[in-house]
C-alpha cells in the first residue's frame, strides 16, 4: 500500500482540505479549499494505468487516506464512471484521468484518494 499519509501542516486545517485539490495530470481544480474532510478508510482502487487487459478484473491498489465529500455538488470539477456494483469511480472531468477516488452510492459519500491528486 502506498504511503499517502497527509502532510498535516500543508494539507489539513481543522480536519478539512487547506488548499485546492487538483488533478495530478492537468492541474484542473477538483475541490476548492475547506470543502472536504480527511478520513481514513480501506479501499482498493483500480490502478490508473493497467498493465494488460484485465476485463472485469482490473489491477487494484489498497488505499486508506481519502478526502470525504458528502455532497456531489461540492465538486468543482469531477467526472463519474458508470455504476459498478454500489460504486461509481471518480475521474478528472477535464483530462479524464482516474480513478482518483470513488462514490459510495448507498451512503452518497465520495472519497478522493490523497495519493491520486495534487494539493496546492
Amino acid at each position: 500500500m502506498p504511503d499517502c499519509s497527509p502532510n498535516y501542516d500543508l494539507e489539513i486545517e481543522e480536519g478539512q482540505n487547506k488548499r485546492s485539490i487538483k488533478c495530478k495530470f492537468c492541474s484542473s481544480v477538483i475541490l476548492t479549499p475547506a470543502t472536504a474532510s480527511f478520513t481514513s478508510v480501506e479501499y482498493k482502487l483500480p490502478l490508473i494505468k493497467q498493465t494488460k487487459d484485465h476485463g472485469a478484473n482490473p489491477e487494484t491498489e489498497s488505499m486508506s487516506s481519502f478526502w470525504a465529500v458528502k455532497d456531489i455538488y461540492t465538486f468543482y470539477n469531477v467526472g463519474f464512471s458508470n455504476t459498478v456494483g454500489n460504486t461509481k469511480y471518480l475521474t478528472c472531468a477535464d483530462c479524464e484521468a482516474g480513478p482518483i477516488g470513488y462514490h459510495d452510492i448507498p451512503s452518497k459519500i465520495s472519497y478522493v484518494a490523497l495519493c491520486r491528486v495534487a494539493h496546492g
